[in-house]
């Protein structure tokens, strides 16, 4: 996807760690647009960097050829890594390595002073947040006393708190339960949903992809891959050839059909499928 309403456009980017080695490279000639707005996920096994795309898009790491624009901003461009950083929230695998701060509160305040927010702005702001997220009851919590799924919670909060257009995660549900997960992944879909905000989901699991709007799929540092849950997930046999494997929903109709027993229509969770066995001349 590309056009004029593109938040995030790389250009054939690319990125390696190893500097005495350049030929070695993490991220391939990336070209790569989302729109305002978009749910965008990124998925691919361990070392096909989609990490390491994913600090790209505020400047923690920067192309040693092509290029990447925020808002119209090149990350290479240094008078505007703030601007860019301000745009971009970035939420890590492990909650404990973002927080600064005895209490949920001043967490959430670090960041809004490290922006210059004035201090008649902050507890709105902050408590706006937090009731995003459904912690405000934790308000003067210690955030390591917190569980993994409300830790993220609040280092969601964080990021809504500085009004970012767009929300990374990076692999941010990893360490946490069932549970866990799918209470972090209703937050970030209200933010989506109801303020429009921008999300780019870096992920391995991938039940967690079916209500995005798009999927691109990486291996070997370059993209392979993309299209919608319904169009991408028909592709079994090639993902799983990628070291991927496809939510339990999908999996169930392409074994159905590989014995022979066809259901209408494409469906990416259980109750669908469930539904359209029902509904089908398999029980008749």
């Amino acid at each position: 996807m590309s056009g004029a309403k593109s938040i995030v456009s790389m250009n054939n980017a690319a990125f390696g760690y190893d500097p005495a080695h350049p030929e070695n490279l993490a991220v391939k000639g990336v070209s790569l647009h989302v729109e305002r707005g978009e749910f965008l996920s990124i998925i691919g096994h361990n070392g096909s960097g989609k990490s390491t795309l994913a600090k790209m898009l505020n400047g923690l790491l920067l192309p040693v050829s092509g290029t990447v624009e925020v808002n119209g901003y090149q990350t290479t461009d240094e008078s505007h890594i703030w601007n860019i950083r301000e745009k971009v929230g970035m939420v890590f695998q492990n909650p404990d390595n973002q927080f600064v701060a005895p209490t949920v509160e001043d967490d959430i305040a670090f960041g809004l002073e490290n922006r210059g927010v004035p201090q008649d702005e902050m507890e709105g702001r902050i408590l706006d947040a937090l009731e995003k997220v459904d912690m405000t009851d934790f308000r003067f919590h210690e955030p390591n006393k917190l569980s993994g799924g409300q830790k993220q919670r609040v280092a969601i909060a964080g990021m809504l708190a500085i009004e970012p257009d767009i929300l990374v995660l990076d692999e941010a549900t990893a360490m946490l339960d069932p549970r866990g997960r799918a209470e972090v992944l209703e937050v970030v879909r209200k933010m989506n949903q109801i303020l429009g905000m921008t999300v780019i989901q870096i992920t391995h699991y991938l039940e967690e992809t079916l209500n995005s709007d798009r999927i691109v799929v990486m291996d070997q540092g370059q993209i392979v891959g993309e299209g919608t849950p319904e169009v991408l997930y028909q592709q079994v046999d090639w993902l799983r050839k990628l070291g991927l494997d496809v939510p339990f929903a999908c999996d169930l109709k392409f074994r159905l059909g590989a014995i022979g027993i066809r259901l209408p229509g494409y469906e990416t969770t259980s109750e669908g499928v469930l539904q359209a066995i029902w509904t089908s001349s398999l029980i008749k």
